[in-house]
């Protein structure tokens, strides 16, 4: 199984009187969105689920990936992505991905870091010290796992298998 884990894209600060939750994207995370949209589509990178926070920059992230996936996946939107940003994301994606083959998170910091870090158990090149310098806005790590249900997810069992940031992308032509 594997799991999509992805911060969402930059978001702006510009309004000083939005509460966390409500700020938008700004203009470097609208693009950063969809550059990553395109890579996931190009390289195969598909869910069947997706677990995205309530928070506005969170959604107009999930918001611009959904144009460029060629299937259908089960969205659902958890306010516990948002609330415990915090926190490991562990106990969710046991309760929420059932047995999907691709389950993507679209969460926030530090959780999505602590919960890549916490899963991981062997790592492809220097991707996983790319995640211990620093999980960005709008970077996707791809884990697999050998499990038949997401109930089965445990700790330091997930084999890292890319790690990809907005910047290691070339900018979409929009």
């Amino acid at each position: 199984m594997r799991l999509l884990l992805l911060r969402h894209a930059k978001s702006d600060w510009g309004n000083a009187d939005l509460a966390d939750i409500d700020r938008p994207l700004n203009g470097r995370g609208k693009t950063a969105a969809v550059a990553m949209a395109r890579y996931l589509k190009e390289n195969g990178l598909l869910p069947n689920r997706i677990l995205c926070s309530t928070a506005q920059r969170a959604r107009e992230t999930l918001a611009r990936q959904l144009p460029h996936m060629p299937q259908e996946a089960k969205i659902h939107v958890l306010s516990d992505l948002y609330w415990q940003s915090e926190d490991d994301y562990t106990a969710l994606i046991r309760k929420h991905g059932l047995r999907v083959q691709t389950l993507m998170v679209i969460g926030h910091n530090p959780a999505t870091e602590m919960t890549a870090l916490g899963l991981i158990g062997t790592a492809n090149s220097g991707a996983l010290s790319n995640i211990e310098a620093k999980f960005p806005t709008a970077a996707l790590a791809v884990i697999d796992f050998d499990i038949a249900d997401w109930a089965e997810l445990q700790p330091g069992t997930g084999h890292l298998e890319r790690f990809v940031r907005p910047r290691d992308l070339k900018a979409p032509e929009e």
